[in-house]
């Protein structure tokens, strides 16, 4: 018999987590820790990043597994107002904003610096769930009014991230709002109308959006070779790395791209380079197979779940750590251009962790009330 999520206890609630999807995600976080070791071992500045990762993973981790035993209607009520409050950080960033790489993209709030778009990743997903869900509760299919709204809660954040200018979140923004309207019900008629509407605004957008050291990414990603020891340096030392490790890879600590600092920023958003030189194509290969195996999980947590909410919020998670892991691997190879994406639970970052964490407790919790109806009617 069934268990209904209402009744079960904090002890079977532990007993129901998804425990599969919890070890993917320690072995990956594990092997991150494993290649940030490798990267700073012989930089006594970068000595501490490995245990700072790994610390903070454990941290996050048990206030994760805390968050996923909520109930599945506090996740809901809370989806509108975390939705407002990284929109409010968003436009503080606008007026209060740290710079740094040339662009306003932090808060400094103290002890540390956060990126408030990371948090929106995670509201904007949440927030569209519970407005499609509180759309069914009316026993219709989203019309396309429904749509249209959606798509402003999509728009106003991914236009202030745009300012600031971030154009890689903005794009992980809209990817991952349009794959959560794309499972509420859109009708194939304006998906083809709005996938025209973004191919013809391409170029308006290169020539009007995009500041100048983006376009040089683009004409980098085109042609890495039109700057070798500039714009096009980092990108062609990253497929080198890529290249020479071979099937097996060199080895532990012995990659010669990385062991003598060729290339900027292995740490963060480079860190696969490490990867393929020192544990070759079995050791990419393996890693890419722990996220496949990580976003199954999470597609059959959302197909199984009985809320619109539960579904449309783990499948929107999907869509996150699936760009997140896309794009970012994508870059470094020079299939698409560089945007800055980390490498989820691998490169170095605190408020990227806590945005794949947070989309890790959603994914838990979907899957421990996945019998539990749900009822929003009268909440605002």
């Amino acid at each position: 018999m069934r268990m209904i999520a209402e009744r079960l206890t904090l002890v079977d609630k532990i007993r129901n987590l998804h425990w599969s999807l919890l070890l993917t995600f320690i072995a990956i976080a594990s092997f991150g820790t494993v290649v940030l070791v490798s990267v700073t071992l012989k930089d006594p500045q970068m000595a501490g990043i490995p245990w700072q990762h790994m610390s903070r993973f454990i941290f996050v981790l048990i206030a994760t597994i805390g968050l996923a035993v909520a109930p599945i209607r506090i996740w809901a009520m809370i989806a509108y107002p975390a939705y407002l409050g990284a929109l409010f950080l968003l436009v503080l960033v606008e007026f209060m904003g740290t710079m740094g790489g040339g662009a306003q993209r932090w808060l400094d709030i103290g002890p540390t610096l956060i990126q408030p778009s990371e948090f929106m990743k995670i509201a904007i997903l949440l927030a569209l769930a519970r407005y499609y869900h509180q759309a069914s509760e009316n026993n219709r299919t989203p019309n396309l009014g429904n749509h249209i709204i959606a798509a402003l809660i999509i728009g106003v954040p991914t236009m202030l991230v745009l300012r600031q200018p971030d154009l890689g979140t903005s794009l992980m923004l809209a990817a991952t709002g349009g794959v959560v309207i794309f499972f509420a019900g859109l009708p194939w008629r304006v998906i083809f109308a709005g996938t025209l509407a973004v191919v013809i605004s391409i170029w308006p957008i290169y020539q009007f959006g995009l500041k100048d050291y983006q376009k040089e990414r683009v004409y980098t990603f085109l042609d890495p070779s039109r700057d070798p020891l500039g714009a096009g340096y980092q990108l062609q030392q990253a497929k080198i790395a890529i290249g020479s490790g071979g099937v097996e890879g060199k080895g532990f600590m012995q990659g010669t791209q990385s062991q003598n600092n060729y290339i900027p920023e292995q740490h963060t958003d480079f860190i696969f380079t490490i990867i393929a030189e020192e544990f070759g194509f079995m050791g990419s290969m393996a890693l890419l197979t722990a996220w496949a195996i990580a976003l199954i999980f999470g597609l059959l947590i959302a197909n199984r779940s009985t809320t619109v909410f539960g579904g449309l919020a783990a499948a929107g998670v999907v869509a996150t750590l699936a760009f997140y892991v896309v794009v970012n691997i994508g870059m470094v190879m020079g299939l698409m251009p560089v945007v800055g994406v980390p490498l989820p639970l691998i490169s170095h970052g605190g408020t990227a962790m806590m945005t794949v964490m947070l989309g890790f407790s959603i994914l838990l919790m979907v899957h421990i009330h996945r019998d539990q109806s749900m009822v929003l009617k009268g909440i605002i």
